[in-house]
């Protein structure tokens, strides 16, 4: 059964892989994702939006002068090392000048000038892969946009809008004026970090040749290689981080890539003389020393306790997931959401272990649905597997394989938590390409959770499919008719009147649905009007932010509509929302061509208010 579960699921979801790095407009294209590999919400409906500065000078030298603290808030979790400081940044102690290494291991590479990339346009991820054209900032202000990402609170609480933001951070695009494209790389890959995206933050980081690094990009790779548990990453970098950047974290840097090279007898003296100037001690020093032991020839067997550890930093879960460590759960209740979501996409976990961040990261957007479901599949041929994720995996083959209908529906009843239960959206997620199967004589008494699932993967097209079975007025309605990528008529007043709010808060989902028709252009503006003042939504009232948004909406920056967007869904959850921000979101990504991405957010609002 195991082995059928695979080969079932896998097939499943196929189709949905390969669209992966591709926008939700439409069922073929259904998910934007990248392959597998900290702050107080706002939720205050008027975002205080930093206003543009031009500083007298140019762009800012290849290496500029600013310090590591300055560049970078302080934050508990994004820290490489414990420190006594003030600021919370590591102190610089070096042991050792980066020549006591062995120059084979820290060597650098002359490259031939058609080799070198250029810092004018930056990031891994192309339009035509799915990402946002190159001239996405057009000419905003290099420092203000770095501003909007750097006082940005993440995790945000859309899956949606967390999907696009990403999409935007790792989209090839012409870095902004007034500022260094290393230094405009290094706040990307930052606030991806924050968001839980630690794959895409290393992409970004090493699209930057390392001759062009910046204290900033120095200090963001390091948290960036801790973040994927891989401290080899760092050793390209150490040369240049100790001369540009220096800080305890890269003097135990020195020892671990002289162990993984091979040459423990190098590694040894930096880590006794770091132990007795007071570097790194404790934990901290153990896993390092436990990562130089992992190398080739390495010969010391080290033993990590956690007894008296009460905080986790990126330093210790980058080494703990680098040498197979098993941290506490009550460590990871002391970080920010984001390093769960960094654990479901460490290959070091178990995949036992794996799956409940798994979960919460695919809420979020970091995993797709296809990723979710392939590893369940691979938790079913796992011998250690627990028998409840055993009948999780069961439950979800029958639910895509099984040739009865109501076998079918049945099963993702169970995965949804029963038949009354209003299903958890990191199921709706999971369960997506399985709603889709489902047909309207079956599915019925459960449209509103089968289309919130197919939904939750994009798949608009299949969704609108129900639109002549599902009552009107309900939530699968709503639903369809801000998704429906082919809607060819506006609705009127009283087709909105109609909408019941459905389960959980009614009065905030009408006012949603009312927020996302108007910012989708499908009610008239007669109607619009009138809605609004029924429902006590004040959609032309504006501030710094609508002014910002409509600014570079109007402009086609679409770069700067997705930040400016992320900052006005700051807050702990959908009812936090104000259904006026929802309609200035989404008919700024309207505006830029985003149609996709904002029906999608449009829908959402309806599924999780």
């Amino acid at each position: 059964m195991r082995t059928s579960l695979k080969a079932t699921l896998t097939a499943a979801v196929a189709v949905g892989a390969l669209g992966a790095l591709a926008p939700a407009i439409g069922q073929d294209r259904p998910e934007s994702i990248l392959p597998p590999g900290f702050g107080e919400p706002t939720p205050a409906p008027a975002p205080a939006v930093p206003r543009p500065t031009t500083p007298a000078s140019g762009p800012q030298p290849a290496r500029p002068t600013t310090s590591p603290s300055q560049a970078l808030p302080p934050s508990a979790m994004i820290q490489p090392l414990p420190s006594a400081t003030p600021d919370g940044v590591p102190t610089p102690t070096p042991v050792a000048t980066p020549a006591a290494i062995d120059p084979t291991v820290l060597a650098r590479y002359e490259m031939p000038e058609s080799a070198r990339r250029s810092l004018e346009t930056v990031g891994p991820v192309t339009a035509s892969e799915g990402g946002l054209e190159t001239d996405a900032f057009g000419e905003a202000d290099g420092q203000y946009v770095e501003t909007l990402m750097r006082r940005l609170t993440a995790p945000l609480p859309s899956r949606w809008m967390s999907i696009l933001l990403r999409r935007a951070l790792v989209s090839r695009v012409d870095t902004p004026s007034h500022t260094n494209g290393a230094d405009f790389a290094a706040e990307r890959a930052w606030l991806l970090l924050r968001m839980g995206e630690s794959v895409s933050a290393r992409a970004v980081v090493q699209g930057v040749d390392t001759d062009n690094y910046t204290p900033k990009l120095y200090q963001v790779a390091m948290n960036a290689s801790l973040a994927t548990g891989d401290p080899a990453g760092l050793c390209p970098l150490v040369t240049g981080a100790m001369r540009y950047a220096p800080a305890r974290g890269w003097t135990m840097a020195q020892a671990m890539c002289a162990g993984l090279s091979g040459n423990p007898a190098q590694a040894s003296p930096l880590i006794a003389t770091a132990k007795r100037r007071n570097v790194a001690s404790g934990v901290d020093l153990l896993l390092a020393q436990k990562v130089v032991g992992a190398g080739a020839q390495g010969r010391q067997a080290v033993t990590i306790e956690w007894d008296g550890v009460d905080q986790l930093t990126a330093w210790r879960f980058g080494l703990a997931m680098a040498t197979g460590v098993a941290v506490p759960d009550e460590l990871y209740a002391s970080a920010g959401r984001q390093v769960k979501y960094w654990q479901a996409l460490s290959p070091s976990v178990t995949l036992g272990d794996r799956l409940a961040p798994a979960e919460a990261a695919a809420a979020q957007g970091v995993l797709s649905s296809a990723a979710l479901v392939d590893l369940y599949a691979a938790a079913a041929e796992d011998e250690d597997t627990s028998s409840a994720v055993s009948a999780t995996a069961n439950d979800l083959q029958t639910a895509y394989a099984d040739r009865n209908a109501e076998a079918r529906m049945t099963a993702l009843r169970q995965l949804w938590g029963g038949p009354a239960a209003r299903p958890a959206y990191a199921r709706l997620v999971l369960t997506a390409r399985a709603a889709a199967r489902m047909n309207p004589a079956t599915g019925k008494d459960e449209a509103d959770h089968l289309v919130a699932a197919m939904l939750a993967a994009g798949l608009d097209r299949t969704a609108a499919r129900w639109l002549g079975t599902v009552p009107a007025g309900g939530d699968a309605w709503a639903m369809i008719m801000l998704s429906d990528p082919d809607a060819y008529r506006r609705m009127s007043y009283a087709d909105l009147a109609a909408y019941s709010g459905g389960e959980g808060d009614s009065a905030l989902k009408q006012r949603m649905l009312f927020a996302g028709l108007a910012g989708l252009g499908r009610l008239a503006s007669g109607d619009i009007e009138r809605a609004a003042a029924a429902l006590d939504v004040r959609i032309g009232a504006a501030n710094a932010w609508t002014r910002a948004l409509d600014r570079a909406a109007r402009t086609g920056q679409s770069g700067t509509v997705v930040l400016l967007a992320a900052v006005g869904m700051q807050a702990s959850g959908w009812k936090d929302i104000p259904p006026e921000a929802l309609y200035r979101i989404v008919g700024a990504l309207r505006a830029v061509g985003l149609d996709g991405d904002a029906r999608m957010l449009a829908a959402e609002a309806i599924a999780r208010a």
